[in-house]
């Protein structure tokens, strides 16, 4: 069987030939304010490759009824994350979506409106949306050497370091005004690092930019390797977090807690809560959901979970009660999605399905389930390959909320 599962999982986007469909990454949501229409990306079906420049995709729409509007088309996307794609909460009818500008030869966030096409343009590219919708986070995608996180428009930059420690760093765009500020410079992280020896001779570059629950903070990665050419070689996380107005700056998590022992990481439910799915027992099948006050030093974690015990993506719900969990494929090449109680631990497996993809596929070019909710927190949606190319799956949760409960 492609999906195992006793819950009613149905493909949500079209089947067209030559082409496949996605959303992107897990930390974000795809639907508008109102829960009508969810964002997804008409990508074409590459052959063991990542798109190289002229390969566009086309941005979308999906109402509830499983009705498909192709709206604008893009130059910079990638396996991993789409282009950022997201709808703007102060301005309803639009959404954003990152984009090459071959005139100024260089990435900008484009608006369009629904029933309007485009309508303005932000002039950095945007990696994150607060909760509130006012701001957005940027970084140099450039920089980023695992080439399923970035851009073809956008070649890797060939300096270890950026040129100007003080001119690159953690960028933050008001949504409103579309004035743009440095908020943390390379220079900054550098002199805050616990050992910055270990950066010598190395790439160095950001990314996985997060806001928290009430959208005073900022998370992100600050990574180095050797190699930025062969990323696959282990590269070196370093978890810096600081305010909006980049005061409070800091590593909260060096590269001790990290290498095979944390999977991912995201905010948790209070403004400096943090969650992460680690290992520190370093046992098969070990990994923990786990939480942390950022403001302690050193941390304290507790357990949240121990029940998915798989390197997952995690994610809240709306309202905070429930966390989806995905995990990378197992022995017999299924992925499993789990829904847990965040007030128990407890945990309902949602599904598993078949990663169908063929032997030898790239790293970058993996397809993750990377579940997102829908604004009210009933809806999961998820990418998968279980067909044999990528598609978007849907589940209503409630029939699982309502098993867990009676768990409880």
């Amino acid at each position: 069987m492609k999906i195992q599962s006793e819950f009613n999982w149905e493909q949500f986007s079209p089947d067209i030939d030559g082409y496949e469909f996605m959303f992107g990454y897990y930390d974000r949501c795809p639907w508008d304010v109102s829960g009508k229409y969810h964002l997804a990306m008409q990508i074409p079906v590459l052959p063991n490759r990542l798109p190289v420049v002229g390969e566009n995709a086309i941005i979308g729409i999906l109402d509830n009824d499983k009705n498909w509007e192709p709206l604008a088309e893009t130059k910079t996307w990638c396996h991993q994350q789409g282009c950022m794609e997201l709808f703007l909460k102060h301005r309803p009818n639009c959404f954003v979506y990152n984009d090459f500008d071959e005139d100024d030869q260089k990435m900008v966030a484009r608006i369009y409106e629904l029933g309007r096409g485009v309508v303005g343009r932000y002039e950095r590219p945007i990696y994150a949306i607060s909760p509130d919708g006012r701001w957005a986070a940027s970084l140099n995608f450039a920089r980023i050497p695992r080439r399923g996180y970035s851009y073809a428009c956008t070649p890797l930059d060939p300096d270890w370091y950026p040129k100007d420690l003080d001119g690159d760093g953690v960028w933050l765009i008001d949504l409103q005004t579309g004035e743009e500020r440095l908020i943390v410079s390379y220079r900054t992280m550098i002199d805050l690092h616990p050992y910055p020896c270990v950066l010598e001779n190395k790439h160095i570059w950001l990314n996985h930019i997060i806001f928290n629950c009430d959208s005073t903070r900022l998370l992100w990665l600050f990574r180095s390797i050797h190699d930025p050419v062969h990323p696959k070689k282990m590269w070196q996380t370093f978890m810096y977090t600081g305010t909006l107005d980049g005061r409070e700056v800091k590593c909260s998590l060096p590269e001790v807690y990290w290498t095979n022992m944390i999977s991912h990481q995201i905010w948790g439910r209070g403004p400096y809560d943090i969650m992460v799915d680690a290992n520190w027992e370093n046992t098969p099948d070990g990994f923990k959901i786990m939480v942390y006050d950022d403001r302690e030093t050193p941390f304290r974690a507790r357990k949240i979970s121990d029940c998915h015990g798989m390197r997952a993506h995690l994610v809240y719900s709306p309202d905070g009660r429930f966390i989806l969990a995905d995990s990378y494929p197992d022995q017999e090449r299924y992925q499993t999605i789990t829904l847990v109680d965040a007030n128990n631990g407890k945990c309902v497996p949602l599904g598993k399905f078949l990663h169908n993809a063929p032997a030898g596929t790239i790293e970058e070019k993996r397809c993750d389930l990377h579940p997102r909710w829908n604004p009210e927190g009933t809806v999961v949606t998820i990418d998968s390959i279980a067909s044999g190319v990528r598609a978007i799956y849907r589940l209503d949760l409630r029939e699982a909320m309502h098993k867990l409960a009676l768990e409880a």
